[in-house]
């Protein structure tokens, strides 16, 4: 993103959906929690006035959003961190996530991420938000992990 405002005009698909929903739909390469800390720093708007995150949305708004970019959520760069993966497919691939492992780029977690080693397994995914991660467990947590391949 960059330091000039981001302005979309909301329209009648969006009607009835929260201001945290639809911002989620829109920039999927960001977290919900760093959308709504935006809303909440008045750094989303909606026909120019301070919304929060769950205003309703009627379908003929304005959305400014206007942010600078966060380093550790745009520039995940590939790393060869070895993968448990249990299936792949064209669309998904289903990882066994290891305790210890921090699924995605946070502060203090920059590198040595799920996310770092997804795209070093497939670049392909450097063109899906998040590198395809849909969902996230806990970092000393061991789980299987869907990953999409494709916006489909």
């Amino acid at each position: 993103m960059s330091e000039a405002p981001i302005i979309k005009d909301l329209t009648e698909e969006y009607a009835g959906k929260r201001l945290d929903v639809v911002l989620a739909q829109l920039f999927p390469e960001y977290s919900r929690s760093r959308l709504k800390q935006w809303i909440e720093q008045g750094q989303v708007l909606l026909n120019g006035e301070q919304a929060r995150p769950k205003t309703k949305i009627i379908g003929d708004e304005q959305l400014q959003l206007s942010v600078q970019p966060i380093e550790s959520e745009e520039n995940c760069e590939p790393e060869n961190i070895p993968l448990d993966i249990v299936h792949q497919d064209a669309s998904i691939i289903i990882v066994n996530k290891p305790a210890g492992l921090v699924v995605h780029p946070a502060a203090g977690h920059y590198t040595g991420t799920l996310q770092n080693a997804l795209l070093y397994f497939d670049e392909s995914l450097s063109a899906v938000p998040r590198a395809g991660i849909v969902h996230r467990i806990d970092k000393d947590t061991t789980g299987l992990m869907v990953v999409a391949r494709n916006l489909s």
